[in-house]
């Protein structure tokens, strides 16, 4: 990993125990630490970044809260076998887009044009016009997620010779997010979501091999450019027993929303 030692007399951020913690999280999650090999020891972390042990052990301590590492006293520090969930943090749009990393996306039904009244309400649009597309996400050979996302009919045009999402049974690393920035004009630079527990539609059923009504965690995620236009909304379905989710509210020492961290 990548050295972020500071110059001498430099003031450390508050936050560094966070990113360190981040940094170890993405090798984890990239299989680095399989396998039984250990992670570094407190004392070398604090010697390549120049970072206090304090700092260390925090983030240390942020990753076994988390289930993705444990200790062994005299041992040292091993990454926890995830037992077939999806396990990754989510905390900004680039984290979003890092579901590319680890997962594969196939593509199911491929982008078309639709009248949907809700979807383009959502999506803030003056007609009932959009262009929508269905896929899963694949973790180890398991599909855990089902998404359908809806595009305006202008952003779906400019995707039309997108092979992810033209191109059905197609498998990739991809996320809409990243690929919507290779071609929009604007940056994707907010999302909001709602979480809610619903009942498997029965036209997404097969895509899990489960029985409709099925109840599953269900995610909208509304994605904003840097306009605040809505982009796209993202309605995910989540198969529980190969996902998990969780939050953790960090305190900001400034005035403002506390950061939230989405852990999934």
């Amino acid at each position: 990993m990548p050295s972020s030692r500071t110059p001498a007399g430099h003031p450390r951020s508050p936050v560094a125990y966070r990113s360190l913690a981040d940094e170890l999280r993405e090798a984890i999650l990239a299989d680095r630490f399989a396998g039984g090999v250990k992670l570094p020891t407190e004392e070398e972390l604090s010697r390549e970044r120049g970072l206090s042990r304090q700092t260390v052990r925090r983030a240390y301590q942020d990753l076994v809260s988390e289930g993705l590492v444990y200790r062994v006293p005299g041992r040292g520090t091993f990454a926890s076998a995830r037992a077939g969930r999806y396990l990754r943090q989510f905390g900004s749009i680039e984290e979003l887009m890092g579901f590319a990393i680890d997962t594969e996306f196939e593509l199911l039904v491929p982008l078309h044009e639709a009248v949907d009244a809700a979807a383009a309400r959502r999506l803030g649009l003056d007609t009932d016009q959009v262009t929508t597309a269905a896929f899963r996400r694949i973790h180890e050979g398991t599909a855990f997620c089902s998404t359908r996302v809806f595009l305006p009919a202008d952003l779906g045009e400019l995707m039309s010779g997108t092979p992810e999402l033209t191109e059905p049974g197609v498998i990739r690393r991809a996320t809409v997010v990243g690929l919507l920035d290779r071609v929009a004009e604007q940056p994707v630079t907010e999302a909001e979501q709602v979480i809610t527990v619903a009942p498997l539609p029965a036209e997404i059923a097969g895509h899990f091999g489960v029985p409709p009504a099925t109840p599953m965690l269900r995610i909208d995620r509304t994605y904003f450019d840097a306009t605040g236009r809505a982009v796209e909304l993202a309605v995910n379905h989540y198969l529980p027993e190969h996902y998990s989710y969780r939050v953790r509210l960090y305190r900001t020492p400034v005035a403002g929303s506390p950061e939230r961290r989405e852990t999934t």
